[in-house]
C-alpha cells in the first residue's frame, strides 16, 4: 500500500492570519508540522500543499516537497484532492498544517485500518472527560458503533445524558483524515450537504452520502494552533518536552 501525507497550508486564517509562519521555539509552525510528519517514517512522501509563496519558500529552504494549488479552495481537503488527482497512490493522509505535535503511533494505527478493504476513510478521536469541553461547541464530538465507525459528528453534546446515572463515552474528533484516493476525489466533487452546512463540519458530507469514517482512538491531542492563545500553549508544551 502506497501512502503519502499531505499538509494543506493556507497562509490566511480567519482567527489567526499567518499562523503557520509564526515561530514555535526556533522553527515556524509549518516547518515543525512537516518535520513531525516526515519523522514518523510512515509515508512514501510528505508534501506541503499551499497557495503561499512564503510557505513554499520556508519548506523548500529545508529541502522539503511543495505542491502549489492551482485554484482557490473552500477546505484543506479540497486542496489535497487537487494535488493528489494525478498521483499513483493508494491512501492519502491529510495532516493539518497547524498540528506541530503530531505523533507516529496514531497515524500508524490509522493506516493499519486500511488493511480492511471496507474502510474508505479514517480519522482520529480522543476521549473527553472535562464537562466544559463536552459542552463547548468548538469541540467537535463524535459517536461510534462497535466497529468504531462514526455514527454522527456534532458541536452539540452527543450522546445527550438523558439518564445521568448511565455512564457514556465522549470523544472529541481530532481533524486528521486518511482517504483512499478514489474516495477523496469523490468527496471533493460532492456539493455541500445540508447537515454539513448546518454544523459547518465537512465530515458530515461523508455520512450524508452513506460513507462511515473508521475512527481510531488517540490518547492525546497535542495543541492545534488556531489562535494566539493556542500558540502560547504550544510554546509552553514545547518547553516541557
Amino acid at each position: 500500500m502506497k501512502a503519502i501525507a499531505m499538509i494543506p497550508a493556507r497562509y490566511e486564517a480567519s482567527r489567526f492570519p499567518g499562523k503557520l509562519m509564526q515561530l514555535l521555539g526556533d522553527k515556524t509552525v509549518i516547518r515543525r508540522t512537516y518535520e513531525a510528519a516526515c519523522a514518523t517514517n510512515l509515508f512514501d512522501q510528505v508534501y506541503v500543499v499551499t497557495d503561499s509563496d512564503a510557505i513554499e519558500e520556508e519548506i523548500v529552504r529545508i529541502g522539503g516537497k511543495v505542491i502549489r494549488s492551482r485554484q482557490a479552495h473552500e477546505s484543506g481537503t479540497d486542496r489535497v484532492a487537487e494535488a493528489a488527482r494525478e498521483m499513483n497512490v493508494d491512501v492519502i493522509v491529510n495532516v493539518q498544517g497547524d498540528s506541530p505535535f503530531i505523533k507516529k503511533e496514531p497515524l500508524q494505527q490509522l493506516l493499519q485500518e486500511f488493511n480492511d478493504p471496507i474502510v474508505q476513510v479514517g480519522s482520529l478521536m480522543r476521549p473527553l472527560s472535562n464537562p466544559n469541553d463536552i459542552q463547548n461547541p468548538n469541540v467537535v464530538k463524535v459517536v461510534v458503533n462497535k466497529k468504531n465507525d462514526s455514527i454522527f459528528f456534532s458541536r452539540s453534546v452527543i450522546p445527550y445524558p438523558r439518564d445521568p446515572k448511565q455512564a457514556a463515552p465522549y470523544y472529541e474528533h481530532v481533524g486528521v483524515y486518511a482517504f483512499r484516493k478514489d474516495m477523496l476525489l469523490a468527496f471533493s466533487a460532492w456539493p455541500l450537504t445540508p447537515l454539513e452546512a448546518t454544523e459547518k463540519l465537512e465530515c458530515l458530507r461523508l455520512l450524508e452520502h452513506g460513507v462511515p469514517i473508521r475512527m481510531v482512538i488517540t490518547p492525546e491531542k497535542g495543541v492545534e494552533i488556531d489562535t494566539p492563545e493556542d500558540l502560547a500553549r504550544a510554546q509552553a508544551l514545547l518547553k516541557s518536552q
